[in-house]
């Protein structure tokens, strides 16, 4: 019966969807490819307990600490791509100097991925976790209680779910300066969460459309945080539409630049101690940006816009816009306001990550003392 109402391609999404439940709570998942199966468990929440239940599966050394690239580098190993070091002892002291450790240092030999390991990867990018995993290659029959999934589950799941992006609801919703505006939400994209158009005014869909494709950041966003412009990009873009004819505000779940809130608020507490965002992201694993856009340009399309004129300061959206198929007109820049807490991270930005960002347009900007 079941068989007949799921569809192959829906089994393999539930398939992942349960993974990705499961190694965020911190349990092990089994990563299945013909007849090679590995036991993979993040080391995010990781205890000594849980390592002493996985040790007697760990035959003939074959544990090993998956790490990506960016964390290899912090760890002394100039590396572009990821790898694995050995696990001959499962010992929590010394993964977790490994895979967190501001001050870790690489103490064996750095060997390639293998398939399966860059799967285990992938479930955790997807499951906003901390980039760096234990994988045991088993011999032998596990619980029948740790969940299993095809590794082509994994590497087809964000295709997947760019393609079965759907609108799920809209409405009106009235904001302060700008009265006409539309939430429109949409459901897919990037794994189980959802994304809002927020549709200002009445813009002209047979013309160029002011598009900002927003990345959501809790801090800036909501509470005003000074350590980024992120409110100061989002409030002053709705309120130049509805002064013009009006546009349309992607307001996309990726916040910390796709690293999650928890990583996010990692990467804020390196930054309390001095390192500059990018090289917080760094210590935690993680490359200039895990975002992507695809999902986006998808909601325009549904939307109905096939030309935009975009609202960025950011190269790589311009360049992810035009992939996607959609006609860029032009774009345009979009300042926030320098203050002491943010000078740091505007340089970064423009001098790491290139995006456009013009000082003396900033200064202009500044609140007078």
């Amino acid at each position: 019966m079941v068989d007949t109402v799921l569809k192959s391609v829906d089994r393999l999404e539930i398939q992942v969807e349960r993974a990705l439940a499961d190694f965020r709570a911190g349990r092990p998942v089994v990563i299945e490819e013909g007849r090679e199966t590995l036991l993979v468990v993040g080391v995010e929440g990781l205890d000594q307990a849980l390592l002493d239940g996985i040790a007697p599966l760990a035959k003939d050394s074959n544990a090993r600490l998956v790490l990506p690239a960016a964390r290899l580098r912090r760890l002394g190993i100039e590396r572009t791509i990821p790898g694995v070091v050995s696990l001959p002892v499962l010992n929590h002291s010394r993964i977790e100097t490994l895979a967190l450790k501001i001050d870790g240092r690489i103490d064996a030999p750095v060997s390639p991925l293998k398939p399966l390991d860059d799967m285990a990867l992938e479930l955790a990018r997807i499951a906003l976790t901390i980039p760096a995993i234990i994988t045991v290659t088993l011999t032998e029959a596990v619980d029948p209680l740790i969940l299993s999934v095809p590794a082509r589950a994994i590497r087809e799941y964000r295709r997947t779910q760019v393609k079965s992006m759907t609108m799920v609801g809209r409405a009106p919703v009235p904001l302060e300066g700008a009265p006409e505006t539309e939430f429109v939400v949409f459901r897919g994209g990037e794994g189980l969460r959802d994304q809002v158009a927020i549709i200002v005014g009445k813009p002209d869909f047979a013309k160029p459309v002011d598009v900002r494709m927003h990345s959501a950041c809790l801090t800036g966003d909501l509470f005003g945080s000074l350590k980024c412009d992120c409110g100061d990009q989002l409030r002053e873009t709705v309120q130049w539409m509805a002064e013009n004819d009006g546009g349309i505000l992607l307001y996309l779940d990726q916040e910390g630049r796709g690293n999650g809130i928890s990583n996010k608020m990692r990467a804020y507490k390196l930054q309390s101690q001095g390192w500059d965002t990018y090289d917080a992201d760094e210590v935690l694993g993680f490359d200039l940006d895990q975002r992507r856009f695809d999902f986006a340009a998808v909601m325009l399309k549904q939307l109905g816009i096939t030309e935009v004129s975009l609202m960025t300061n950011n190269p790589e959206k311009l360049k992810a816009i035009t992939d996607a198929g959609i006609k860029l007109a032009d774009s345009r820049r979009v300042l926030g306001r320098p203050n002491p807490n943010n000078v740091r991270y505007l340089a970064s930005k423009r001098d790491r990550a290139g995006h456009y960002i013009d000082f003396d347009a900033l200064a202009a900007r500044a609140p007078a003392e």
